[in-house]
C-alpha cells in the first residue's frame, strides 16, 4: 500500500484530525493514538454503539494502535517524546498553546526528530485575533459567512448536514501532509502545517465569491445559480411530501425536460442569468412536481438525459446501488456496516482493518518497541502514566 512504512502519531480528537489519520491507516501506514486519560477519545461515547463500540468511533479509528498516557507525568512525556522521534509525522488538534503545554509541540518533537511533518489543526488557526476563541465546526460556519447562505425552505440559516469546516481541514489536512512527506523524500527536512476550519471553508467557495467580490456585498441566495437561482438546479417537494433535486442547469437539459413537459415555451426562460426570471419556470416545476409521488418521478425520468435524482434519507443512500458498488458502504465479517475507501488506486488499493482499538490496548506493546522493560512498564502502570 501507498503508505506503508510511513509511521503516524495521533495527538488529535473528535473528527478531523482522526479521519485524516485512518485515511492514512487505510493505505498501509502505521498510527498510532494518544489518548487521554480522562476517557480517552471523546467520540468513543459519542453516538450509538454496536457490542458497546460507537459507530462513529469505528469509522474513525479503525486500523489504529491505542496508548493512554497522562502527558502532565514526566514518565508519560517522555514517552510520547521518545514515540515521536520514531513517527515520521504528528498530527494534534487542540486549542492553540495546548501542545506547548504538554510539552509535546513541534518545537519540542522536532528537538528530538528534525525531520517529523507536524500538523496542528484549529478552528481558527496558530494566528490572528480569534486564536484564543473556542469554536466547533458550527461556529467557524458561523463567522466565515457560510451560514448565512445555508438556507433552509424557510429561508432563515440551517444546520449544515455535513461538518463542512471538520471535513475539508482533515482533506486539506491529508493533502498537506503528503506534501510535505513528498518535499522531505528530497531535502530531509520536516515541517510545520498550521490549518484552519475558517481557513479551510473560505478555499472551497470560490464559485460562490462573485458578489462579493466583484460588487463588495452579500449574494441574494436564492438569485445564486447553485443555492436556487437556476429552475433546473433546485429542490421540489412532490405529492408524497417527499423531494427530488434536478442538479444540472445546462440548457440541453432543459430542453430535454421541458420538451417531455410540453413546456417548450418555458425554455427561454431557463437561459442564464440565475434569478427572478427564472421563477415561471420554478413555479411550474413546484406545481408540477407536486402533483405526483417521488415514485412516480423516479419513474418518469428514467428515459430522460437529465441529473435528476430522489433526495434519499441517509439510510436508502447507504444502500444506494451506486454506493455499493463502489464499495462505499461494506461490512465486515461480523456483518456489521462500515464507511469504505474513497480513493481507489488501482496499483496498491487500500485495505480496510476493521479492527478499532480498545482505549489504551497497545500501551505495553508500544512502551516495549521503545525499549522500555517490563518492570519499568509495571512500575509505570502502578504510578498512573497509563491511567486509571
Amino acid at each position: 500500500m501507498k503508505l506503508e512504512g510511513i509511521k503516524v502519531l495521533d495527538l488529535s480528537l473528535f473528527l478531523p484530525g482522526p479521519l485524516l489519520t485512518q485515511m492514512m491507516a487505510d493505505h498501509g501506514a502505521e498510527v498510532i493514538k494518544l489518548e487521554p486519560i480522562n476517557g480517552g477519545e471523546p467520540n468513543r461515547e459519542i453516538g450509538p454503539k454496536i457490542d458497546g463500540q460507537s459507530v462513529y468511533f469505528a469509522n474513525t479509528h479503525r486500523g489504529k494502535k491505542s496508548v493512554q498516557l497522562n502527558l502532565k507525568t514526566d514518565e508519560g512525556k517522555e514517552l510520547a517524546l521518545k514515540l515521536a522521534e520514531q513517527c515520521d509525522v504528528v498530527i494534534e488538534a487542540f486549542r492553540p498553546g495546548v501542545v506547548q503545554r504538554l510539552g509535546v509541540s513541534y518545537e519540542d518533537i522536532r528537538a528530538r526528530n528534525p525531520g517529523v511533518v507536524y500538523a496542528s489543526l484549529s478552528a481558527f488557526g496558530q494566528t490572528g485575533p480569534y486564536v484564543k476563541k473556542p469554536a466547533h465546526d458550527l461556529a467557524t460556519e458561523g463567522y466565515a459567512g457560510i451560514l448565512s447562505v445555508n438556507l433552509g425552505f424557510d429561508g432563515k440559516p440551517a444546520i449544515p448536514a455535513i461538518p463542512n469546516a471538520d471535513m475539508l481541514t482533515s482533506m486539506m489536512g491529508l493533502s498537506a501532509v503528503l506534501m510535505a512527506l513528498l518535499r522531505r523524500r528530497d531535502t530531509g527536512k520536516g515541517d510545520y502545517i498550521d490549518l484552519a476550519m475558517m481557513d479551510s471553508l473560505i478555499a472551497c467557495v470560490p464559485n460562490n465569491m462573485g458578489s462579493v467580490f466583484a460588487e463588495k456585498k452579500a449574494p441574494v441566495v436564492k438569485e445564486e445559480r447553485t443555492w436556487g437561482g437556476y429552475a433546473m438546479y433546485n429542490i421540489y417537494e412532490t405529492q408524497d411530501d417527499k423531494y427530488i433535486v434536478l442538479g444540472a442547469s445546462e440548457m440541453h437539459f432543459a430542453v430535454n425536460v421541458l420538451t417531455k413537459m410540453a413546456r417548450t415555451d418555458l425554455i427561454p426562460l431557463c437561459e442564464p442569468p440565475p434569478g427572478p426570471n427564472q421563477e415561471p419556470v420554478r413555479a411550474f416545476f413546484r406545481e408540477t412536481f407536486r402533483g405526483q409521488t417521488q415514485a412516480y418521478w423516479i419513474d418518469w425520468f428514467e428515459d430522460v438525459d437529465a441529473a435528476f435524482a430522489p433526495v434519499n434519507d441517509l439510510r436508502q443512500g447507504a444502500d444506494d446501488p451506486q454506493i455499493r458498488a463502489r464499495e462505499m458502504i461494506v461490512e465486515d465479517e461480523r456483518g456489521r456496516e462500515h464507511i469504505g475507501i474513497p480513493i481507489k488506486f488501482s496499483d496498491e488499493p487500500g485495505r480496510i482493518n476493521y479492527h478499532a482499538p480498545d482505549l489504551g490496548e497497545h500501551n505495553e506493546e508500544v512502551a516495549a518497541t521503545l525499549g522500555y522493560s517490563a518492570e519499568q512498564i509495571a512500575a509505570m502502570k502502578a504510578g498512573g502514566v497509563f491511567g486509571a
